[in-house]
């Protein structure tokens, strides 16, 4: 005999590549009253009758009441059935992974002692075509999505990490797809397309977008004391290795006195990093230096500005006790929002006493705001390191120190090597930047 009821057809929308599950189960009701015979001999099989129910089914695949499993060619290994779902009354059949072809009108048989059971349903199928592998930033990207729903497509919207996407002369939505003109690494992440037919059915898929493209901030700045070292970075977001991309090469250019410099980066290990290592920073230095990455005959550039401090004395030459000094710090391609400060770090005292500021010894600093240090009668005491720290909104970027000896005396401080000659300036890197608060190198 027949279950009661009319076999109910359902709709199952599925992703092209995923896996998809066709239900077919006894209801609560169905596996209290079937559940002895669930324990005889059941048979399944599976039948597809393509896009179009007209026509002719083909086995898709059977399981015989002897436990032999049989499996259209198409199917192999794609689709299976879970046996030891039988004895709950689950017959679904599961498919991995989804081809286009795979849609169409699927019918279920069951037979388990006396009783047969039939499940009908359609499945459709919803493709979303991106190119495969990493897309490189800034090529142009066509997003597809569409279904095989035989109803009129009357809507379809987009949306990049839960948010609407609203279509502007970046995004444009033109028959099914969605052309971003100018993709970055901000665009990675879900995606979600929607589409709405005539006959109210609405559907969706999601993915995952990877860009290939820089790290950090669109122009990065990194400060750096003259005389010292200096790294400006040049990192993509992933190792492009980890996706099978070779041949990734990068160089970097900066223009000097009219002079074209260019230097050719080898790729650092495997992390996609090719970082400009300068052994020593002059003003002539500063400037903007572009970082330019060729993957798959694509080029995409980075510019990256450095920023020299530089503390100049008003006394050239030797500095005498009582003398009116002015130490003045400067910072070549300022952006406008920098706050300078300076502050003693260490002092010697010509009765023999010397004190070191440190982190844990702060009462013993002293802070001058603003970029220059006016000492109006210059003293023993002042004699030591003073910095020049230069502060923006996201916190300190940089810092330069100036080495203060008086003429005719002998710092007491404690020194390895010879001291320089008299009032030079001794200049010490601390470089930060702002985005990259872990590059911090300091020159002693």
């Amino acid at each position: 005999s027949t279950s009661p009821g009319e076999p109910r057809e359902q709709r199952v929308w599925a992703k092209v590549g995923d896996l998809v599950v066709l239900p077919c189960h006894l209801s609560p009701h169905e596996l209290q009253r079937s559940w002895k015979q669930l324990y005889e001999k059941t048979a399944v099989r599976w039948e597809r009758h393509g896009e179009s129910s007209h026509k002719e089914p083909h086995m898709v695949l059977e399981v015989e009441y002897s436990g032999l499993l049989k499996r259209a060619r198409s199917m192999m290994p794609r689709a299976s059935v879970r046996e030891t779902g039988f004895r709950q009354g689950n017959f679904s059949l599961w498919i991995e992974p989804l081809l286009s072809e795979d849609a169409g009108h699927y019918e279920a048989l069951v037979r388990y002692g006396k009783e047969t059971r039939r499940c009908q349903l359609d499945l459709l199928r919803l493709v979303t075509v991106n190119p495969p592998g990493l897309l490189v930033e800034a090529e142009p990207l066509l997003l597809n999505c569409n279904s095989s729903h035989p109803a009129k497509l009357v809507d379809m919207r987009w949306f990049h990490n839960g948010s609407l996407v609203p279509i502007s002369s970046r995004f444009r939505s033109r028959h099914g797809a969605l052309s971003i003109s100018r993709p970055t690494v901000s665009d990675s992440g879900p995606w979600r397309c929607e589409l709405t037919y005539s006959d109210d059915e609405r559907v969706s898929a999601s993915f995952n977008l990877q860009i290939l493209g820089f790290a950090g901030p669109v122009s990065p700045v990194v400060y750096a004391a003259v005389g010292s070292a200096a790294n400006l970075p040049c990192l993509l977001n992933r190792d492009p290795s980890a996706s099978s991309i070779l041949g990734v090469s990068a160089h970097w250019s900066h223009f000097a006195g009219g002079d074209l410099k260019i230097w050719d980066i080898s790729r650092n290990g495997s992390n996609g990093s090719f970082t400009l290592h300068l052994s020593e920073v002059g003003p002539q230095d500063a400037g903007q230096y572009c970082c330019a990455v060729s993957i798959h005959g694509m080029t995409i550039t980075r510019d990256v500005t450095l920023a020299v401090m530089t503390v100049t004395p008003s006394i050239k030459g030797p500095v005498a006790e009582g003398s009116h000094l002015l130490l003045i710090c400067s910072l070549t391609h300022p952006r406008g929002h920098e706050h300078f400060q300076w502050r003693q770090l260490s002092s010697g005292l010509s009765n023999g006493s010397s004190f070191e500021a440190t982190p844990r010894n702060p009462a013993v600093q002293r802070y001058y705001p603003g970029s220059t240090l006016e000492l109006i009668h210059v003293s023993q005491e002042d004699i030591g390191t003073w910095e020049c720290s230069v502060h923006g909104s996201e916190g300190r970027l940089g810092a330069v120190e100036y080495e203060l000896y008086i003429t005719g005396t002998v710092s007491p401080v404690s020194h390895s090597a010879p001291l320089p000659p008299p009032s030079a300036p001794r200049f010490l890197l601390h470089l930060t930047s702002q985005h990259f608060p872990n590059l911090i190198h300091t020159l002693n």
